[in-house]
């Protein structure tokens, strides 16, 4: 049997998670965890490179996890943790930083455009995350990664340090033969098989993108992605809003007064938006939604439908995560379980890199 190809993610536990993260994200996790070996992380690490309330960040993380799990993760199926539970997180972030050029982190467009809004404050973790998100793909030689198409430039800057790293360093220790003629017989980790690849660290991602629910946008700017950092709540629906608050969000969202809908009409980013929450919601066909809303006269048609779609997909959802956060003892032993799995790939790759670059092993 062909071994299953690793794919890993996370999304930092801040705030409540919303339809842009479950559509764009966990969705998609869901559905591939029985083709993949699938690790999925809380990025907690990330949340801190910006200013944080330190008080509700566990509590945060906790309820980040029991979403995962309400939204149809599979802690058998999966490797579920929490970053900052595997050590090797922090310290392989500064090794690769001594190898990261700094001018490939000042290029990064999430910097420049966080960066100017924080002014002075800006932080040095901020500017040095992509290698901590580098290191969190890296560290468990994951084949693929689910991401949207904003971050690409990630992907290729990690897909950038494990390159520049496996050309100027190689695994070698005390096992050096052994592990030269397994890679000479099985490949290095992206399976060729030449000299020149024996003894390299790094697996060389690739992205996993969907095109439908990759970007979900806001529901107050249709040209801006749902977020958690926007000051508006009324801007997403979060996975958790009671169903009153969802029909309130959705009565008031932002539309256009063109009569008729249609999807795909670059002046009505809006209108395309709401369309596509509805198709993916209702588990609709593009086509199903064209020939629904032909004969619809407009938003007052088409908002209790949406209002209605949305709250049925989310009731399982909420039903899952409010039986889930009563058993803080049951979720403690999933994060010990996915501590002790993810952890032992990740100190693997991270004692195989401190081999490469020639420390003195313990």
């Amino acid at each position: 049997m062909a071994q299953k190809k690793r794919v890993l993610s996370g999304v930092q536990p801040t705030g409540n998670l919303h339809l842009g993260n479950y559509l764009g994200a966990i969705r998609n996790w869901v559905e591939m965890q029985a083709d993949y070996d699938s690790f999925f992380f809380a990025a907690d690490l990330h949340t801190i490179t910006v200013p944080h309330d330190p008080e509700n960040l566990a509590e945060n993380t906790r309820r980040m996890v029991a979403t995962y799990i309400a939204c149809g993760i599979d802690p058998v199926e999966t490797t579920l943790f929490v970053q900052s539970h595997i050590s090797a997180h922090a310290e392989l972030t500064w090794l690769l930083n001594c190898i990261t050029p700094l001018n490939w982190l000042e290029r990064m467009i999430q910097f420049k455009e966080k960066a100017l809004k924080q002014g002075e404050n800006v932080s040095v973790g901020l500017l040095d995350y992509p290698v901590l998100m580098a290191v969190d793909i890296l560290l468990y030689q994951a084949d693929l990664v689910p991401v949207g198409e904003d971050q690409k430039q990630h992907l290729e800057l990690t897909r950038d340090i494990a390159i520049r790293f496996n050309d100027k360093f190689r695994y070698a220790d005390g096992k050096k033969e052994a592990k030269a003629k397994d890679l000479k017989t099985k490949g290095d980790r992206n399976g060729d098989n030449s000299e020149a690849a024996i003894g390299r660290v790094f697996k060389l991602p690739d992205p996993l993108i969907k095109k439908e629910g990759a970007r979900v946008m806001s529901l107050s700017d249709g040209t801006s992605k749902m977020s958690k950092s926007d000051p508006s709540d009324m801007s997403r629906i979060n996975l958790l809003d009671h169903p009153d608050l969802i029909a309130k969000k959705i009565k008031k969202c932002k539309t256009d007064p063109i009569r008729g809908l249609e999807f795909d009409n670059p002046d009505r980013p809006e209108c395309h938006n709401l369309l596509t929450l509805y198709m993916l919601l209702g588990n609709k066909t593009r086509a199903g939604v064209e020939n629904e809303i032909g004969s619809m006269r407009g938003w007052g048609d088409f908002k209790p439908r949406l209002t209605e779609t949305t709250i049925e997909a989310l009731r399982p959802i909420q039903a899952k995560y409010n039986e889930l956060i009563s058993e803080p003892d049951y979720l403690a032993k999933i994060l010990a379980d996915g501590r002790e799995k993810a952890g032992a790939v990740a100190f693997e790759t991270l004692y195989q890199a401190k081999s490469a670059l020639g420390f003195l092993a313990k």
